[in-house]
């Protein structure tokens, strides 16, 4: 194929017509993510967030492609290599992610995140393809001569987010999210290698952080769906636990065998090998027979999410006490007659920084050509209070125990 063009419901038209990026599209590395939600358990909430982190990656490739060629029309030198490369990063630079990408991150491959899986399906992809793949390997790394490529795979501002919010804003149809993703881009800008955005983008840029900050509190961090995911947290975690008593669970092979996986994660070929073969069809089938099993605790927590019955979800700046928490740890335990109460409460802090002043700064380049970090805009509105942290605290306790106790 010469080139395919992808009808995508956020950014229109997608032409990608490098023979390169068509081959890697069609790997079964990459068709996995078809079958990888975007936005985890978050259409609990929001029933139109089903999209996937496929389309993630082709939008955010489209983003990349018109990025490159704004720079070019502003003189900025990009041989057809680092073109193509710069597209080979930004296209798998999600391909490390799980089964409902974040909510299971860091559990079924213990401790390990999904940028460290990324690069080392980089690596398999390079010997694939007889080393093609050796300076996008550097570009995503942050080891190429030229840190600008890196920036707009990975920054405070860069085509990842600018695809995210844009598509996640329009699946869950909070507008708050919708950014003019195309309008930053053509601000785009290079100075000494280093990605800059020319200052009369400024407040498209606040608009953009403040958006990120708003999406993070209506929707990745929705009380609802964060309690979903802390729940398939503790199911797999009991099923590990089962499984690791000598039970056997009904569930996939190739999900069994991360049940079974009890020493520390390594990145291996045979870890991968597996990693590969499961996605959000092994885990929701799983549940689905697990909320029958004769372990009332994994059959209650799988039952919750097939069905929708969530615990008492509380956001609040008060921090329960851990006497509190063991209070309800012991109630819960009275209550359904159970062990390990603590599988059904779970406090967690929530923070958000929409700008990070101890990252890389946003820089502006003036009429004068001067550079200055975005802080430091004389016409900045917002920046201010966008780079303070927000904190919360979210509390998940079983509805009937906060009924009764609460």
């Amino acid at each position: 194929m010469s080139n395919k063009i992808i009808n995508d419901p956020v950014h229109g038209f997608v032409d990608i017509s490098n023979p390169l990026l068509l081959k890697i599209i069609d790997h079964p590395y990459f068709q996995r993510l078809k079958r990888i939600s975007q936005t985890g358990l978050t259409f609990l909430v929001y029933p139109g967030a089903i999209h996937t982190r496929f389309h993630h990656a082709i939008g955010a490739t489209h983003l990349m492609k018109l990025s490159l060629q704004v720079l070019k029309s502003k003189g900025i030198k990009i041989s057809n290599e680092e073109e193509e490369a710069s597209l080979i990063a930004i296209l798998l630079h999600d391909i490390g992610h799980g089964p409902f990408s974040h909510a299971l991150e860091s559990t079924i491959l213990e401790g390990m995140h999904h940028e460290n899986i990324s690069l080392y399906y980089f690596e398999l992809l390079n010997e694939e393809f007889n080393g093609s793949l050796e300076l996008a390997i550097k570009i995503f790394k942050n080891e190429y001569k030229r840190p600008f490529f890196h920036q707009l795979i990975s920054s405070q501002l860069d085509v990842d987010r600018l695809d995210y919010l844009k598509r996640d804003s329009f699946f869950t149809g909070v507008s708050e999210g919708n950014i003019g993703s195309e309008r930053i881009i053509t601000m785009f800008n290079v100075v000494d290698d280093e990605l800059v955005t020319d200052i009369k983008g400024i407040y498209s840029i606040e608009k953009y952080l403040t958006s990120r900050m708003f999406m993070y509190w209506q929707v990745y961090f929705h009380k609802t769906s964060a309690s979903a995911e802390i729940i398939l947290i503790k199911v797999f975690e009991r099923a590990k636990e089962l499984v690791q008593q000598g039970k056997t669970i009904p569930t996939s092979r190739f999900f069994n065998y991360f049940l079974n996986l009890n020493q520390k994660a390594e990145l291996n070929k045979k870890n991968i090998e597996h990693f590969t073969q499961i996605d959000d069809t092994d885990v929701y089938t799983s549940l689905k027979e697990w909320q029958f099993y004769d372990d009332k605790i994994l059959a209650m927590l799988s039952s919750s999410i097939i069905n929708r019955e969530l615990p008492k979800s509380i956001i609040s700046i008060k921090k329960h006490s851990e006497e509190e928490l063991v209070s309800f740890v012991e109630k819960t335990e009275e209550y359904f007659g159970i062990e390990n109460g603590n599988y059904f409460i779970n406090q967690k802090k929530l923070t958000v920084n929409p700008y990070n002043l101890e990252k890389k700064p946003i820089k502006l380049l003036t009429k004068n050509k001067s550079i200055i970090k975005l802080e430091d805009a004389e016409n900045q509105v917002l920046t201010s209070s966008l780079s303070q942290k927000i904190s919360r605290y979210h509390l998940m306790i079983p509805r009937k125990i906060y009924d009764s106790f609460c």
